[in-house]
């Protein structure tokens, strides 16, 4: 796995091969961590010497979450040093196991847009779910099987999204989200509307991509995150194939030297009542 020390600072914690996702229907127009102060020695004298530790001072809490708008979303709102990393797809079991393993591991904060149709999500539940429980990572829904969705029926689009919301409900307990994200990017006015209409109003690109849908090399994924780990972005990843799993201790270098606070998609937007 990650090997990474336990004391690793906790975060107030998708790839395609484009940087930019593609509208169909119009352009989609788009350190260190928060920790305290280091610990003070206490004076000393001829009798005795003792150190005391300045308290940690604690995360400060997220803004408060706002409703998530009906169309195409490609970064947070607002200003702040938040970071919405988003991993798409979950072709390699070992892949999503690594990045669970990161999560458990380093508290960073993340969401999954699942293809259920691959192994890896039932494969992996036993260690995920509980990191699903809690909050620290959301699962969203990004089609049973990766079609284009702008080249299939709208009855054949329906299908692909009510079987993968069937199934993050039944192997994670996971509540539909609002949040949708079509293979490739690729959208039009009508997919948007049956999305909508299934429970998913929120399409949901990016506005940076480590472009590790394909095999690449470790250097230029980190060259990648070095471009587009900037505050207030959402950056698609995919849990597909092994450099990622190399470079998760640089990865939370960027995020510390940029004072980022990584967060899952439900923690910026809450779903309407």
């Amino acid at each position: 796995m990650l090997g990474l020390a336990a004391g690793v600072v906790a975060l107030g914690a998708g790839l395609e091969l484009v940087d930019r996702p593609v509208d169909v229907a119009a352009d989609a127009s788009a350190g260190t961590g928060p920790t305290g102060p280091a610990p003070t020695p206490a004076p000393t004298s001829t009798t005795a010497t003792t150190t005391t530790s300045a308290p940690t001072s604690p995360t400060p809490p997220l803004p408060a979450a706002v409703p998530a708008p009906t169309g195409v979303i490609t970064a947070l709102p607002g200003q702040g040093n938040l970071l919405a990393l988003t991993i798409d797809d979950g072709t390699s079991s070992e892949v999503v196991a690594a990045y669970t393993q990161f999560c458990a591991d380093s508290g960073v904060r993340l969401t999954f847009f699942v293809n259920g149709v691959y192994r890896s999500w039932t494969d992996n539940a036993p260690a995920l779910r509980p990191l699903v429980d809690s909050g620290q990572v959301l699962l969203a829904n990004h089609t049973w099987s990766h079609p284009d969705v702008t080249t299939i029926s709208s009855s054949a689009l329906t299908d692909q999204i009510t079987r993968n919301d069937a199934f993050l409900r039944s192997t994670y307990g996971a509540a539909p989200e609002p949040f949708f994200r079509p293979p490739y990017g690729h959208h039009n006015a009508r997919t948007d509307r049956v999305a909508a209409d299934l429970g998913h109003p929120t399409i949901t690109l990016w506005e940076g991509s480590l472009s590790d849908s394909s095999v690449i090399t470790e250097d230029f994924l980190l060259g990648q995150a070095r471009l587009w780990f900037k505050p207030q972005h959402i950056v698609i990843g995919h849990a597909n194939h092994p450099a990622v799993t190399h470079t998760y201790p640089q990865l939370l270098d960027i995020i510390h030297e940029r004072a980022l606070r990584t967060v899952t998609l439900a923690d910026v937007f809450r779903a309407a009542p």
